[in-house]
């Protein structure tokens, strides 16, 4: 987007404050990683390893902070994520990751991730690799279309905002978040 994504405005509120609100909702404690600032009473964790590794450094971090926790991951970028998705994937549980599949496609940064589970994090991140090629390595609980379309889910609790464009598809199709 050539812009900060957190700080982009979705009807009358940013993206941050969307996926913030979001979580809320169904965390304990909300953890922003990535980042050295938030909004008051919102924590900050820095990525492990080199700034910028994308959501793998995140999760790594938050992995390595709350190693007995369970990880409910949303990207900055998704700001329609529901609050009924996220309390769905987290009930699935089963000590494994749980992620929704869409059209084939694993959406790694609208899941739930128990730390536990996250033995060759490290190993991945070190390697360069993705949450993708992590997921390629260990065993993870696949939520796929027939299930979450019995939730209410329609796709846009992972629909990203990656550009301008994607903003305008996001806000024709599914409204203000």
């Amino acid at each position: 987007m050539g812009v900060d994504k957190a700080q982009v405005i979705v009807g009358s509120r940013t993206m941050l404050d969307h996926v913030l609100d979001a979580l809320n909702s169904v965390c304990d404690e909300v953890i922003v990683a990535g980042r050295t600032d938030s909004p008051p009473g919102v924590q900050t964790l820095p990525d492990s390893g080199s700034p910028h590794r994308g959501p793998l450094a995140g999760l790594a971090a938050a992995a390595a902070g709350f190693p007995t926790s369970v990880l409910t991951v949303v990207a900055v970028d998704q700001p329609w994520v529901r609050t009924p998705t996220l309390r769905r994937l987290l009930e699935v549980g089963g000590g494994l990751p749980v992620l929704p599949v869409d059209d084939g496609i694993r959406q790694t940064t609208c899941a739930v991730y128990p730390a536990a589970a996250l033995d060759n994090i490290s190993d991945e991140l070190e390697g360069g690799g993705s949450l993708q090629s992590l997921l390629d390595r260990i065993s993870f609980r696949p939520v796929i279309d027939d299930e979450w379309r019995t939730w209410g889910e329609d796709g846009r609790s992972w629909f990203s905002a990656d550009s301008a464009a994607d903003l305008a598809a996001g806000l024709e199709k599914f409204g203000e978040p």
